[in-house]
């Protein structure tokens, strides 16, 4: 599973999801379900805009989390 860590990034920036819909003029929807994997991609755009707006890496923006199956 890849987790998103926007709300992670957020706070560390002092910024608020309306900031950074403001700043990418996406919805609250379309955040909201790009911050709780309910989305099946997100394009290389929105990659380079979180990135650059909350300041980081493609590296620090994702997390891979291992599924349970792939453990055993």
């Amino acid at each position: 599973m890849v987790r998103v860590n926007i709300e992670k990034l957020l706070k560390e920036n002092n910024r608020s999801k309306y900031w950074i819909c403001n700043q990418m003029n996406i919805t609250m929807h379309n955040l909201n379900r790009v911050i709780y994997g309910e989305t099946k991609s997100i394009s290389f755009r929105y990659i380079e805009d979180f990135c650059k707006y909350l300041n980081c890496t493609p590296g620090e923006l994702f997390t891979v989390i291992p599924d349970e199956e792939d453990e055993n």
